[in-house]
């Protein structure tokens, strides 16, 4: 069997077999294809395509090219939630101690931002100490005695995707949803979880923009998911405007803290339960989503989710106190308000130019090797709906170096539209696909 052959195959629109994609997989893993082989058959993937029976065959020969998570002696249902990432998307900080409050056991894998998505782990990292690069033991032990923790994703974790995604970052192969797919749920699958919850954004701050496009990506991921025996459902959920208020690491954080007390954004409260009781569902623990939903908000308003939150954090070398005197958290040393234009009601905030300007500000990256500043960021002090008067804040934004702060203001100008007239606002799960 030829590598030619096989790339050869896919470009001419063939449906490959098990064995041929199972070549291919062992040609990136051991380096017996050529990088520019191996960029062809990306390429012609992303032109061809892969039928569902190919895009589960590669995710699967994906898992199996490393290491997969064994927890059959952890007691609990073994669950976890995936965003396709999008602007102040901090749920996971919420839903996770949510769901092992109510008895789930969430050994989540998470990543570092990149552009104008912030990265679950530089959030957390924002708080003093905390460490997201536990040993397998260090990390089997939190989350056999906690329930829950957050790190990073190991090195032998799915190394054949790693191998891919640097390829096709810098070979314009990114966008194909077979790929797209494989690549997530190949990493979820190696985490040995039954279950999984998939929150597929679509709109401007998200890398699907279309309906059609995120439903597609969404319904693949499904179906990957339970052809390999990990119980999957997703929701795809509104991102044409920023979850919540804030923007940037610590700004994220202390707003994650606060709708843990009870006391945060409606939006980011709704979303975080609903995907928290999808979890309690999917593990078994209640037998509907309305009787789920009741447990993940009793679990909320009786504090147990923050307090599952502040011993994950100490479990994981955090500092609590800053989780009890959020003032205590990396504080710019600047701010500067952005005042509406005219008196109008807030029509829409582009997601993607907001994070932008948060991204300028130094809370993001452009290169992964950059360094961010956890202190600076956005907070939004009008949401899509709200009435304002001429020269009332619009956005406060936090920042350390004025260096970037006119064109992060400018972007911030230009994210809002203001109209004459209130609108209907869309919902923000706008549906659940569940195979």
């Amino acid at each position: 069997m030829r590598a030619v052959d096989i790339i050869r195959k896919k470009r001419d629109g063939l449906r490959l077999t098990p064995e041929e994609l199972a070549h291919f997989i062992e040609g990136v893993t051991r380096k017996t294809w050529e990088a520019y082989q191996v960029s062809a058959m990306l390429m012609a993937i992303v032109c061809r395509g892969l039928d569902d029976a190919e895009t589960s065959e590669l995710t699967a020969l994906m898992v199996m090219s490393g290491t997969i998570l064994n927890w059959s002696d952890v007691l609990g249902p073994m669950v976890d939630k995936h965003s396709a990432g999008g602007v102040g998307d901090k749920t996971s900080l919420v839903l996770v101690p949510l769901a092992a409050a109510c008895g789930c056991k969430v050994p989540k894998m998470s990543g570092r931002g990149l552009a104008h998505t912030g990265g679950t782990l530089d959030k957390l990292e924002s708080i003093p100490g905390y460490r997201a690069n536990l040993t397998p033991a260090e990390f089997r032990a939190v989350v056999e005695e906690v329930g829950c923790a957050i790190v990073g994703q190991t090195a032998n974790l799915a190394p054949a995707d790693k191998i891919l995604y640097a390829l096709r970052d810098v070979t314009a192969t990114v966008e194909s949803i077979p790929l797209i797919a494989a690549s997530i749920m190949s990493k979820k699958i190696a985490e040995g979880i039954h279950s999984l919850v998939l929150d597929v954004k679509v709109g401007h701050g998200a890398f699907m923009k279309t309906f059609e496009d995120a439903r597609k990506l969404a319904s693949t991921m499904v179906n990957i998911g339970n052809l390999n025996h990990v119980r999957t459902v997703a929701l795809l959920t509104d991102m044409d405007h920023p979850l919540g208020h804030a923007i940037g690491n610590s700004l994220e954080v202390i707003e994650a803290i606060n709708t843990l007390r009870g006391q945060g954004p409606r939006d980011l409260e709704q979303l975080s339960i609903k995907l928290a009781a999808w979890l309690v569902v999917l593990s078994g623990q209640c037998a509907d989503l309305l009787q789920a939903e009741a447990r993940v908000r009793d679990a909320l308003y009786t504090g147990r989710g923050l307090a599952k939150f502040r011993e994950m954090v100490a479990r994981q070398g955090g500092d609590v106190n800053v989780i009890d005197d959020t003032r205590l958290f990396p504080q710019a040393q600047h701010h500067h308000f952005v005042p509406a234009p005219h008196s109008g009601y807030v029509a829409g905030i582009h997601a993607e130019q907001l994070g932008r300007a948060a991204m300028l500000l130094g809370s993001g990256r452009e290169k992964l090797d950059d360094m961010i500043d956890h202190s600076v960021g956005i907070v939004m002090k009008r949401k899509p709906g709200d009435k304002v008067t001429q020269g009332d804040a619009l956005a406060e934004l936090f920042y350390n170096n004025d260096d970037q702060l006119p064109d992060a203001i400018e972007l911030v100008n230009e994210a809002y539209t203001l109209g004459a007239a209130s609108i209907t606002m869309k919902p923000l799960v706008l549906e659940t696909v569940t195979g």
